[in-house]
């Protein structure tokens, strides 16, 4: 299916949420704009919540030691059936869901510290009920559902039929205006047909969103029972890591689903999709933080107990580094993730460029600590846990763990697409005020309207860029304490960094105004400045509240200012390649091995690639091969 740029451009656009429902800190942020009063001081949390939250963690830990097997899960390749069916009794499957819809009601602090718990035992039991609940049925008909498909579903969902959902297609992945699933309206009902690809949950599920293009009004959501007639699950797909995960090829022809079942209009499936993501997206940070928690332990012990040259490991400089790196962004990740979970439990903000944010922090830096944790380990982190057990030494998954974290980086948005859509919301507001000026195709009239528009806002928005707070050496002296690091002089520089930020988002702009979307890696250097300057100033914000409910306040404060100086120094290179890299000389050689002059490069090896085409065919039509769906009773 061939879709233009422009086409592909105004989908995504239509599906964005086009208007901000409250105060974002992220945006002002990139907008020059350092706001810490938007997150502190933090309210203090609801006991009654906190009881209820803790309650079930306790509950959810017991489970969790005597009956999740993460070793043997990764061997199998599947969570035992026992496994799945502990989850249900303990309402593992209905932690997010409401209690009048016989879920057990967690709010998000408290559901993602649920997820970090079970992803420490097994990410892949961890993967089935995120998918379940952040993604599956549950979210999207909280947000989106009326309260008759609420009552048909929900306490179904609580109870533990298993959902999935299904968007991407063999060759559809962040590029949804080439989305070929149909579904036509055939009477009360629609009939779907097409190919759904990585489709998580979607072996054993017994509850499907699907989301199909509707003829002349766009892709749609719609809530599919599973073993439907029509429906066949091709091929369950097998990973390098979750290799737990129920992840398959599901084929729908001619599947008859009621009316009633659909999610809201026709062609709002994918702003459903969009919304539903902004705090579904939280699950994943949950996991990397969880994941940075047992490197740090792993790390630390093992470092202690590894004497080279005379002395523990961890004394030798070269690998006391990467255990500093492991402990302070840690600290930092734990902190997004609790900030951006009680954002999201106190509503009226709009959280979804710091959700978007705590993803791709937490997976990039979850993956480079999990890569720490391998290289502190040497061989043995190489080495099976299975193997180090049967030579009479401790089971340490590290390479495990490498293998399950890698995905993260590419799950829900991959990496460089969650970089163009924080990119793309960081610069909303040029864009609404001076759109007309720098898209390419804008009339003379929408030019001059633009031209009269962005000379009001930037009149009073260019001088607040030049001076601030952060010059003030007595500013934020909330974070100055007496015998404690100066977390303070880390939040100055926050806020001179976000002005710098801001004048440089709005000089490239000036540069390269329409042509702007083209440059990713600029983009991407933009995006990866401010999450830095967010995740720091989380980490400060963290670190004041333990130190102010007596919480191990001094550690707290002294794993923040390590975090801050570290992220400095990132910050101050990737200011330095805004302007000087070699993104122009990459290109020019990528354009080159494009039309095959560099094919000599590639002799001398043999190539043991499996002949097939690149992307399997997603022709529509009646299934050709077994239905390997299977019910977990």
């Amino acid at each position: 299916m061939t879709v233009s740029e422009d086409e592909a451009r105004r989908v995504a656009e239509g599906a964005r949420q086009r208007e901000w429902r409250g105060p974002s800190f992220a945006r002002e942020l990139f907008l020059g704009r350092f706001r810490p009063d938007l997150i502190h001081p933090r309210p203090e949390p609801d006991p009654e919540v906190a009881r209820h939250g803790q309650e079930y963690l306790d509950r959810l830990r017991a489970f969790c030691e005597r009956a999740i097997d993460g070793a043997r899960i990764d061997r199998e390749g599947r969570v035992p059936d026992e496994v799945v069916a502990g989850l249900r009794e303990i309402g593992a499957f209905g932690m997010k869901i409401a209690p009048e819809y016989g879920g057990i009601g967690l709010n998000h602090l408290y559901y993602n510290r649920a997820l970090a718990l079970v992803g420490s035992a097994s990410p892949a039991v961890g993967a089935m009920l995120s998918a379940h609940q952040s993604i599956g049925v549950p979210e999207p008909l909280k947000l989106f559902g009326t309260e008759e498909q609420k009552r048909a579903f929900l306490p179904r969902c609580a109870r533990g039929e298993i959902s999935a959902f299904l968007l991407t297609e063999p060759d559809v992945g962040s590029d949804p205006a080439r989305l070929a699933a149909t579904a036509e309206r055939d009477g009360d009902s629609y009939l779907l047909d097409g190919v759904k690809l990585w489709t998580t949950n979607g072996v054993v599920a017994d509850l499907l969103v699907v989301m199909a293009k509707v003829p002349d009004a766009g892709i749609t959501a719609f809530v599919v029972e599973a073993d439907s007639p029509g429906i066949t699950v091709e091929h369950r797909n097998e990973f390098m890591g979750l290799r737990g995960l129920e992840n398959g090829v599901t084929r729908l022809h001619r599947v008859r689903v009621p009316a009633v079942n659909r999610i809201g209009e026709e062609g709002e499936g994918l702003r459903i999709a969009l919304t539903t993501l902004t705090t579904g997206r939280l699950a994943m940070p949950a996991t990397c933080a969880a994941a940075g928690k047992w490197c740090l332990r792993v790390g630390r012990e093992w470092s202690q107990a590894r004497i080279q040259w005379g002395k523990p490991i961890a004394r030798h400089e070269a690998i006391g580094s990467r255990l500093a790196f492991i402990a302070a962004t840690t600290f930092a990740m734990e902190a997004v993730l609790d900030l951006v979970s009680e954002l999201a439990d106190e509503g009226g903000r709009d959280i979804r460029i710091e959700a978007a944010i705590a993803k791709l922090y937490g997976s990039e830096m979850a993956w480079r600590m999990a890569d720490d944790l391998v290289q502190i380990r040497g061989g043995r982190g190489f080495e099976t846990a299975d193997s180090l057990v049967a030579r009479g030494e401790r089971g340490v998954p590290a390479e495990q763990l490498l293998r399950d974290l890698r995905i993260y980086r590419i799950f829900e948005g991959s990496s460089e697409i969650m970089r163009l859509l924080i990119a793309r919301e960081a610069v909303d507001t040029h864009l609404k005020v001076a759109g007309g000026l720098i898209e390419p195709d804008s009339s003379l009239t929408e030019k001059r309207r633009a031209l009269t528009s962005a000379g009001r806002f930037y009149a009073r928005w260019l001088p607040s860029l030049a001076v601030g707070r952060g010059q003030l050496p007595l500013s934020y002296g909330d974070f100055h304490v007496s015998r404690h690091p100066n977390l303070a002089a880390h939040l100055r520089y926050v806020e001179r960094a976000a002005r710098r930020l801001a004048r440089e988002t709005f000089f490239a702009m000036s540069r390269w105004r329409g042509r702007l979307e083209t440059k990713q890696r600029l983009l991407a250097r933009v995006v990866d400045i401010g999450s830095e300057l967010f995740v720091m100033t989380a980490a400060c914000v963290h670190a004041e509240r333990l130190r102010d409910q007596d919480d191990h306040g001094r550690q707290a404060y002294r794993l923040a200012d390590v975090f801050c100086r570290q992220a400095r120094q990132r910050v101050e290179a990737l200011f330095a390649e805004l302007m000087h890299n070699t993104d122009v000389a990459d290109q020019a050689l990528v354009r080159q091995l494009l039309e095959g002059d560099y094919r000599w490069l590639e002799e001398g090896i043999l190539d043991p690639t499996a002949e097939g085409p690149w992307i399997a065919d997603t022709t529509p039509g009646p299934a050709t091969t077994p239905n390997v769906h299977r019910h977990i009773p």
